[in-house]
């Protein structure tokens, strides 16, 4: 212990005397450890911590997948939950989740959108989290049977029948902690008292838990009376696995589950397969191998600043040769200058770590400004133990870096080469210079893989910002109305309200267009996925052709900006009792029906079945629009006017000619309000509902922008001092060239050659171990391809470019050198 503390007081004394040196290596560690620091805390708070609920490694998502290449919207049926309930598999508990908009109505009738979740039974449970007040009971998930049909020759409706079949009872609702604390001021008497909505009113049974989270900030669950055989699929799924159960066994009791179900519903299930993830896997989606690809690329930092440290320390290592030739000379043993060495290390470390902490954090404060708050569990990032211990260790690791390599080469060396080290006479520092041009081959090529890495990402976003969605983003709001409550008894009502409220929105200044959507694209909304069978032709059950079905208004597409390819827009002809008619999207017509002219073609669509007499005639053709997200292709899809089938629920969009939204946001309030008071207007712009789709990517872009900008940065400090140092040293000589006649030019240009041979072997290493580490990260991001030669070709020609840059302001001065002067005996 006492030898440590001697050599941490003999480290703090040497480093004192030379302040500019300690000062630049932990200004550097600072920039690698805190750049590194701070995306493992965002990773730490995506993927390493664990859920908020008991043995969270047990939970695991379900969704289901189609093997036979039709459309499905990927989600599971109530069937398909409720089949594995069964006692013999190893699965502890299955429940499903399905979300609806509805608007909340305060006591003082203040609408409120809110976000309810319909569960089925055994969905807290599941979690393993208990309720904090109440909770739902068996009764209320029991189906209610449907309603009694008269039969043949019963009297008319009206009549008198006897006593009318009881009212059901409300809908069972369990609120969050949140919303118990801020609407009912954490009331404890809150169970059994009414909740209101638009909808319907319904009972508060219980508060769930402080903690629970699922979905991520829902708010409202309600029990989901769904029946046993349900077989639409609209569900989220989600199980908790026996304790010690293997996921792959239990995948495969899953298989024979899905099977079983293929058998008795055939329509639905055959060709059907679970696809389970963990948890914390399907919340936080492709954020995950983001942070992953960009903590590699701080890691590369992080070893890009070591080698820079370690460059330093070499360089100064050579001129304190003749400081450790005399301790050496002195008794002091190889081991006892190789511990003082590293001691100085991690002294350099221990700083920067520190210093790094504090750049972590305001790292992380940064990430939260550029939108990485609104991400999956990234709305609280904390600096916990596990943080702190990655950044211990982190210290640990880059002091070792930084002083492996000097320590190295002083153990290698013995006293009379560290004495002729020091001495300018010599041809010496060959060694030192030896391992420099190591290390400087090391920072070309970790500045080439971070430089392609942040090209690769640039281009997947851009990709993604350069894709045809199919409709225009700009100049575009869009809010959601409901048409739901006694105001709205019937179809009619309804068709009559989104009528007057499109006119009256029309009429405002400001606006151009006007259109309604039952699913907006990229909002995530459930729409239906169809089987079709064209007239004329035969259904084959084995490869049914399938189709997403979307209800629009007349005018939708020319406010989206969609190009009408063929055919008509829908109108004033499409009413209710006329024939149905739909439009088509490109992708329709590509697969089903190539060298045909579509404008005319009947077919019948349903699920699990056509329904013949559900018969529509195409009358128009429109672009395809992607309507999951920016990167999926669109799928086959029909569009039925909603003058034909009134839905209660909308999202409507305005298409304006005014910069700014705002006045015309206020006006369309109002206008709704006169209207209906009892609607809820909340505005999105369509570019920022694009935008939140890519915000993943645009961060990690953002990010490895700034990493790929520092490498280069770092990489060009390393350079000028290895080649600054080796002109030093072989000052004489070049002093000499010049006195024999040697030109300028000559000088210059040997110096050169020197970075440039530098710089090649390293573009050879970074090249090659960019292209493969790239085909991981292609794998992981939108329409890149790790061999891309622009990508691979940037990278080269900007580290090239700094290494140059680097190596000329030497170069040059050499090429000055005064022999008189450098010659001069000292």
């Amino acid at each position: 212990m006492s030898t440590f503390l001697q050599d941490l007081r003999f480290s703090l004394r040497s480093l004192r005397r030379s302040p500019a040196f300690p000062l630049a290596a932990i200004a550097t560690l600072a920039l690698g450890i805190g750049a590194t620091t701070a995306i493992f805390t965002t990773l730490n708070a995506v993927l390493l911590k664990p859920l908020p609920y008991p043995n969270p490694g047990d939970l695991y998502s379900i969704r289901t997948t189609l093997t036979d290449g039709r459309v499905t919207t990927g989600l599971v049926a109530g069937s398909e939950i409720f089949r594995l309930n069964d006692p013999n598999l190893s699965i502890e508990r299955a429940a499903a989740l399905q979300s609806l908009d509805l608007t909340l109505l305060h006591t003082d009738d203040t609408p409120q959108t809110a976000k309810v979740h319909l569960v089925t039974v055994g969905f807290f449970e599941l979690f393993g989290l208990p309720m904090t007040r109440g909770g739902f009971t068996a009764d209320q998930f029991v189906p209610l049977p449907p309603p009694p049909q008269p039969a043949a020759g019963a009297p008319a409706p009206g009549a008198q029948q006897g006593p009318p079949p009881p009212p059901p009872p409300p809908p069972a609702v369990v609120i969050s902690h949140r919303i118990w604390q801020s609407l009912y001021n954490s009331d404890d008497q809150i169970v059994g008292k009414p909740i209101r909505f638009a909808e319907f009113a319904g009972t508060i049974m219980g508060v769930a838990h402080r903690d629970f989270d699922t979905p991520h900030n829902g708010d409202f669950w309600l029990a989901n009376r769904l029946q046993a055989n349900d077989l639409n699929h609209g569900n989220e799924g989600f199980m908790r696995i026996k304790p010690g159960a293997n996921i792959e066994r239990v995948r495969s009791e899953m298989a024979t589950v899905i099977e079983g179900l293929g058998r008795e519903f055939p329509g639905s299930a055959r060709n059907r397969a679970y696809v389970t993830k963990p948890l914390v896997e399907s919340i936080v989606g492709d954020l995950g191998p983001i942070l992953i690809i960009v903590m590699s690329a701080t890691g590369l930092l992080l070893l890009l600043a070591c080698v820079n440290v370690t460059n330093l320390l070499l360089a100064r290592g050579a001129a304190r040769a003749r400081e450790m030739a005399v301790r050496v000379s002195l008794g002091a043993g190889t081991a006892r200058i190789v511990r003082q060495l590293l001691t100085e290390s991690i002294v350099l470390a221990t700083a920067g770590s520190i210093l790094g902490i504090l750049v972590a954090y305001l790292g992380v404060r940064a990430l939260m400004v550029l939108g990485a708050s609104k991400l999956p569990r990234l709305d609280t990032v904390t600096f916990d133990a596990t943080v702190l211990l990655f950044a211990f260790a982190t210290l640990l690791v880059s002091g070792v870096l930084v002083g492996l390599v000097p320590a190295i080469r002083l153990a290698r060396t013995d006293v009379r080469s560290l004495l002729n080290e020091s001495s300018r006479s010599t041809s010496s520092g060959r060694s030192t210079g030896r391992w420099l041009s190591i290390m400087t081959v090391a920072e070309i090529a970790l500045a080439i893989m971070l430089v392609a890495g942040a090209g690769w990402l640039v281009r997947g976003f851009s990709n993604l910002k350069n894709t045809d969605l199919g409709f225009v983003a700009d100049n575009r709001i869009i809010f959601d109305v409901t048409f739901q409550g006694p105001r709205y008894p019937n179809g009619a009502a309804v068709h009559t309200a989104r009528t007057d409220m499109m006119n009256a929105v029309r009429a405002l200044q400001g606006v151009t267009d006007v259109g309604t959507a039952q699913a907006f694209p990229l909002k995530g909304t459930l729409e239906g996925s169809l089987v079709l069978q064209f007239q004329g032709e035969a259904l084959d059950p084995l490869k049914p052709k399938g189709s997403r079905q979307r209800f629009v208004s007349p005018g939708f597409f020319s406010a989206m900006g969609t190009r009408l390819l063929q055919g008509r827009d829908f109108g004033a002809e499409d009413v209710p009792g006329s024939a149905q008619t739909v439009i088509v999207n490109r992708t329709f017509v590509e697969r089903y029906l190539k060298g045909r002219d579509p404008i005319g073609v009947q077919f019948a669509g349903g699920y699990p079945a056509p329904n013949p007499a559900n018969l529509v005639t195409i009358v128009g053709v429109v672009d395809d629009i992607r309507q999951k997200s920016v990167e999926l292709e669109a799928e086959p899809a029909y569009y039925i006017s909603l003058t034909q089938v009134p839905i209660p629920r909308l999202t409507m969009i305005v298409a304006t000619s005014q910069s700014d939204p705002a006045p015309l946001m206020a006006a369309i309030r109002e206008t709704v309000r006169k209207a209906d008071p009892q609607i809820a207007v909340n505005f999105e712009l369509v570019r920022d509902v694009v935008d939140a789709t890519i915000s993943r990517q645009q961060l990690g872009m953002t990010l490895m922008l700034i990493f790929g900008s520092v490498a280069v940065v770092l990489a060009a400090i390393g350079i000028y001092g290895v080649v600054a140092y080796s002109v030093a040293q072989r000052r004489d000589e070049m002093a000499t060239r010049l006195a024999l006649g040697a030109s300028q030019s000559s000088v210059f240009w040997l110096v050169m050659k020197q970075g440039g041979m530098l710089a090649l072997v390293g573009t050879v290493i970074g090249v090659g171990t960019a292209y493969l580490s790239g085909q991981i990260v292609a794998s992981q991001i939108y329409a890149i391809r790790a061999s891309d030669p622009l990508m691979l070709g940037g990278a080269i020609v900007v580290v090239i470019g700094i290494t140059v840059l680097a190596t000329m302001l030497p170069a040059w001065r050499a090429s000055k050198l005064s022999p008189a002067r450098a010659l001069h005996p000292e």
